[in-house]
């Protein structure tokens, strides 16, 4: 891949914190010189005379998370823009989020659609002599900027005047042009690339799941004589095998964690352990590391082999294996503590099935039942699990981590390769749009062709 760019010759002093040097050439001006900016609205949604279909299209929020903008997020009928604060957008024009969960708020769009949208959405449309393409990857690169004009921890939303005061750098028409131009094929290029390492990630992981469940669920003898587990998700397992509810495979309870707050970074406490601490390889991060006092930590703290599944939230059903060397630690009221008897299985065993394709077959089992996506103590206590002798246990755990190992090393390698080259895609943005790196013959190249 080609990093090595043209640089402009010359360079001025913009007085902008954002951008802080252009092209001599290059002007800067506020967005509220450049663009209209106005915000949608909402019809009554208790009047369904007021949403039709294929009538009128209109954008939510979240709509911006498409980029490019092709499809509306829903219709409103005539009757409904008439009767609300809804405005026409015109094709070209950008859209940027003023609020809305998660990273959507000060995520900017381009619209490749006639389309009307809702108040928490902001429709920039720029005089004529200005390339809104270009601008639509300027403010792109500037989105942690964008979302800081609200406030320093980013919960406010954004408004209209502050987007007018966004300072912009603005080259010549036809190097707008030739910037967005750029981008569409760089971008392109990288996306395709990230498309095709995202799908080898899927599926090396889907191998790795698929190797662990074969496993702990049929053994690692090919001819071994089969029977019915008794439960569907479990499905076949070797004859020899026992079944038993994870209650009685534990020496105590399963234990709720500390319902404390995450605020202290004091080493010499007992470290606070919470299910975002745990990567894909069930490690630790330590750039999260945060304690609590040991007296409070004291009911939870964890040992050898304990068992932590997350019970609600986002990541309900992750699940890790604590072990001695990362330190002592207890562990937060989100997660459930499973202390193994040993006598029954292995916990090592244990955390294999508990990252299996049979063991997530129950968790969607248990949401399918519930609409709330929670597992309790009493779920997990009722959990069945295959139980091979343990001379069988032994040997599945070899194999089923070795294989684990080598799969989780290739996907560590590809995840840091694909973290890189996403990184390299916001660079490539944010030096193409503040004249960092000048595009002009990179642009005539491609055109030669």
């Amino acid at each position: 891949m080609n990093t090595e760019y043209k640089k402009y010759s010359e360079f001025k002093d913009t007085n902008s914190k954002w951008v802080p040097f252009i092209p001599k050439d290059w002007d800067i001006a506020s967005l509220r010189w450049l663009s209209k900016r106005f915000a949608g609205g909402t019809p009554d949604k208790n009047k369904p005379e007021y949403w039709d279909d294929k009538v009128i299209p209109w954008l939510n929020s979240g709509a911006v998370n498409q980029e490019i903008i092709k499809l509306p997020s829903n219709y409103i009928s005539n009757e409904g823009f008439a009767n609300s604060s809804a405005k026409w957008i015109p094709i070209g024009s950008l859209v940027l989020a003023l609020a809305g969960q998660g990273k959507t708020k000060g995520t900017v769009a381009y619209c490749e659609i006639k389309t009307t949208c809702n108040q928490s959405l902001a429709a920039i449309t720029f005089e004529e002599g200005f390339y809104s393409k270009y601008f639509y990857w300027y403010l792109k690169s500037q989105y942690k900027n964008i979302r800081g004009l609200a406030s320093s921890d980013g919960r406010d939303g954004l408004n209209l005047e502050m987007l007018g005061s966004i300072k912009l750098p603005i080259p010549s028409n036809i190097e707008q042009y030739q910037i967005a131009n750029f981008l569409d094929q760089k971008t392109g290029q990288i996306d395709r690339l990230i498309a095709q390492k995202e799908r080898l990630l899927k599926l090396l992981s889907e191998k790795r799941t698929a190797i662990i469940t074969q496993a702990v669920t049929k053994g690692l003898d090919p001819n071994v004589e089969m029977k019915d587990s008794g439960i569907d998700w479990l499905g076949e397992i070797p004859r020899h095998w026992g079944v038993k509810r994870f209650k009685f495979c534990l020496t105590e309870p399963l234990k709720y964690g500390a319902n404390e707050s995450a605020e202290s970074s004091d080493r010499d406490q007992p470290r606070f352990v919470r299910i975002t601490d745990v990567d894909e390889n069930g490690n630790l991060k330590e750039e999260t590391f945060r304690s609590i006092d040991s007296e409070i930590a004291k009911p939870f703290l964890l040992k050898e082999g304990d068992l932590l599944m997350a019970r609600s939230g986002a990541t309900v059903g992750k699940n890790f294996m604590y072990k001695e060397n990362w330190g002592i630690a207890c562990f937060a009221g989100y997660l459930i503590r499973a202390r193994i008897d040993q006598e029954i299985i292995l916990p090592e065993f244990g955390n294999l099935f508990l990252n299996s394709g049979s063991y997530w077959d129950w968790v969607n089992s248990i949401f399918i039942q519930s609409t709330i996506q929670n597992i309790s103590a009493e779920k997990y206590a009722n959990l069945v699990l295959p139980i091979p002798p343990q001379n069988e246990q032994v040997k599945i755990v070899a194999f089923a981590s070795k294989k684990r190992e080598q799969l989780g090393n290739i996907i560590d390698g590809l995840s840091e390769s694909l973290s890189k080259l996403k990184e390299y895609r916001e660079a490539i943005i944010t030096a193409a749009v503040t004249g960092q790196i000048d595009v002009r013959k990179e642009v005539l190249n491609e055109q030669a062709y």
